[in-house]
C-alpha cells in the first residue's frame, strides 16, 4: 500500500483508542527472541480473545433478526391506551427469529418449534413480546418448564439428542398434544423465517383509557404467506447450509426485499373469560376464531440488518415484564413465571445492567433508582433512594395507575382442575386434525411422526406414543403405529452405504 493510500486508511488503536504500531509482530527481545510481557497490545488481544463467548441462551439459543418498524394501521383505541397501538403510529423495533432445542451452532431447518420475539421501543418504554410461530405451547404448568427443555436437549451420559427422552416426556404430559400435533405438521419446519407467522401465544391484558378491560391474543400474519419444508427438504438443506435461514433473511433485507407481517388480534370481552368453554389462560389451548374473529392492527416490516450480531442480536435481550401502559399479564401460569424467569435468565448471561447494551436500552428517558453494578453505563446522580426530599423522580399513580389487574382468591394447593366446559387434553389437537388439515398435511403428519418414532424410541415408551396419537384420533393413532412396526428395522437408504464405510469394504471383501 502506497504512502498516499494508507493516509486515507484509519489507525489500528487498542481498545482504549491508543494507535498501535503493528497487527502482525509482537514486541520481542530481537527478531527472533522471546516476547515481552509489557506487549500491552499483545496481552489485550489475547485477553479479549479469551473472555469475547458469553453463556448461549439456555433455550432458543441458534437465532437471528433484523431492526424495522411497526404502523398501526387500524383503530383499537376502544381496547388499549397503549401508545404504539394508537393509529398511525410509527414505532421502531427488533425482531429475534429463533429455534428452541438445538445449540449455537445447530442447523436452522431442524424439525423445532420458531421463537419470534419482538422488542418495541415506545415513547413509554420498551414492550416485549415473546412469542413463537404457534399459537399453542407443550406445557401449561411453569414448573415442568425446566424439565420439558431437557428432554430436547442432549443426554448426560453421551452428550446426544434422544428420541426417545422427548416421547417419553411428551406421552407422560398429554397437555402437550396440541403443540406436538403442531411440531410433527407442516410447521414445524418453516422454508424461512419470512415464511411463517408469529403468535403471542399467551393472552395478555388490554386496557383502554377509560380503564375498561380486555383480554387479547396476538397474531402476526406473514405477508409472504405461510411456506414449508417437508423432512427430506430439511435434512438435505441442513447438510448443504446449516444457517439458511439466517442467510436468507440476511440477504433479502440486503438486498431491499423487506418482509412484513400483519398484526391480528382476538379481543375477549373481561367477564367473558370466566365462563368461556376453554380456559383462555391455559397456553396450551386456542380461541376458535369463530367465538372471537380476527381483528386487524398494523403492519410490521423488517427493513435493516444488524452490523454486529453478538452486540445487537446475542446480546438482545426480550422479556415479557417488559410493559407499557394500556398492556399487562393475564392469569397464565406460563406468563407470570416468564414475568421472572426472563430477566433473571439475562441478569446471570449478560449482567444486571444489561438494559444498558444499546439492542435493549428503551428509546425514552429513563428516570430509574437502580444503582451500580457490574457493567454499569450510565451515571447515577443523589438521590439514589426514594422517597426523598432533592427532587428524585416520582412515581405518578395519577398518570399511571396500575390499570392491568385482576382479582382472585382460593386455597393455595398443587393440583389442577377446571370449570370450563371443554377443558380436555386431547379435543383442540383432534380437531385441528381432523377439521384444519387436508389429506395431504394428514399424510405428511403421519409419515413425519413415524420418521421421529423410528429406530429411536423404547418398545415402552414407543407403546405409550401410539396410545397418545389414538387419544387426539383414533384413525390417527391407527396410520403411526402401522407406519413404524412396517418400517421397524429399516436402516435409512440415504444413510445405509455411509453409517460404516471400513465395514461394508470388508463386507464387500468378503
Amino acid at each position: 500500500m502506497s504512502g498516499q493510500d494508507h493516509a486515507h486508511v484509519p489507525p489500528t488503536t487498542t481498545d482504549a483508542g491508543m494507535p498501535v504500531a503493528s497487527d502482525e509482530h509482537s514486541l520481542t527481545v530481537g527478531p527472533d527472541g522471546p516476547i515481552v510481557l509489557h506487549d500491552h497490545y499483545l496481552i489485550e488481544q489475547m485477553a479479549a480473545f479469551n473472555r469475547e463467548r458469553i453463556p448461549e441462551r439456555q433455550p432458543h439459543a441458534k437465532g437471528s433478526g433484523a431492526y424495522g418498524t411497526f404502523t398501526t394501521t387500524h383503530d383499537v383505541s376502544r381496547y388499549t391506551k397503549a401508545v404504539l397501538f394508537q393509529p398511525q403510529t410509527q414505532t421502531e423495533m427488533v425482531a429475534r427469529f429463533s429455534t428452541v432445542a438445538g445449540e449455537r451452532g445447530s442447523p436452522d431447518t431442524w424439525r423445532d418449534p420458531r421463537g419470534f420475539s419482538l422488542k418495541f421501543y415506545t415513547p413509554e418504554g420498551n414492550y416485549d413480546m415473546v412469542g413463537n410461530n404457534t399459537p399453542v405451547f407443550f406445557i401449561r404448568d411453569p414448573l415442568k418448564f425446566q424439565h420439558f427443555i431437557r428432554s430436547q436437549k442432549r443426554r448426560a451420559d453421551n452428550n446426544l439428542r434422544d428420541h426417545d427422552m422427548q416421547w417419553d416426556f411428551w406421552t407422560l404430559s398429554p397437555e402437550s398434544a396440541h403443540q406436538v400435533t403442531w411440531l410433527m405438521g407442516d410447521r414445524g419446519i418453516p422454508r424461512t423465517w419470512r415464511h411463517m407467522n408469529g403468535y403471542s401465544s399467551h393472552t395478555y391484558m388490554w386496557v383502554n383509557a377509560a380503564g375498561e378491560q380486555f383480554w387479547v391474543k396476538y397474531h402476526f400474519i406473514t405477508d409472504q404467506g405461510v411456506e414449508f419444508f417437508t423432512q427430506d427438504e430439511a435434512d438435505q438443506m441442513a447438510a448443504v447450509d446449516t444457517d439458511y435461514h439466517t442467510r436468507d433473511l440476511w440477504e433479502h433485507l440486503r438486498d431491499g426485499q423487506y418482509p412484513s407481517w400483519t398484526l391480528k388480534v382476538q379481543i375477549m370481552p373481561f367477564e367473558d373469560a370466566r365462563g368461556y368453554r376453554f380456559n383462555p389462560f391455559d397456553l396450551t389451548k386456542v380461541w376458535p376464531h369463530g367465538d372471537y374473529p380476527l381483528i386487524p392492527v398494523g403492519t410490521m416490516t423488517l427493513n435493516r440488518n444488524v452490523t454486529d450480531n453478538h452486540a445487537e442480536m446475542e446480546q438482545a435481550a426480550f422479556e415479557p415484564n417488559n410493559l407499557v401502559p394500556g398492556i399487562g399479564l393475564s392469569p397464565d401460569k406460563m406468563l407470570l413465571a416468564r414475568g421472572f424467569s426472563y430477566s433473571d435468565a439475562h441478569r446471570a448471561r449478560l449482567g444486571v445492567n444489561y438494559k444498558q447494551i444499546p439492542v435493549n436500552r428503551p428509546h425514552c428517558e429513563v428516570n430509574s433508582y437502580s444503582k451500580d453494578g457490574a457493567m454499569r453505563m450510565d451515571s447515577v446522580r443523589d438521590p439514589v433512594y426514594a422517597p426523598n426530599s432533592y427532587g428524585g423522580p416520582l412515581a405518578d399513580a395519577e398518570r399511571y395507575p396500575d390499570q392491568a389487574v385482576w382479582a382472585t382468591d382460593g386455597e393455595l394447593m398443587r393440583r389442577a382442575y377446571s370449570l370450563h366446559a371443554e377443558d380436555d387434553d386431547w379435543g383442540q389437537a383432534g380437531t385441528m386434525v381432523r377439521e384444519v388439515l387436508d389429506d395431504a398435511a394428514r399424510d405428511r403428519l403421519v409419515d413425519n411422526i413415524v420418521g421421529h418414532l423410528l429406530n429411536a424410541v423404547s418398545e415402552p415408551v414407543l407403546l405409550r406414543a401410539f396410545d397418545y396419537w389414538r387419544h387426539v384420533d383414533k384413525n390417527l393413532g391407527d396410520k403411526v403405529e402401522a407406519g413404524v412396526r412396517a418400517k421397524q428395522g429399516e436402516m435409512d437408504p440415504k444413510a445405509a452405504k455411509q453409517a460404516n464405510p471400513a465395514r461394508d469394504s470388508a463386507q464387500a471383501k468378503a
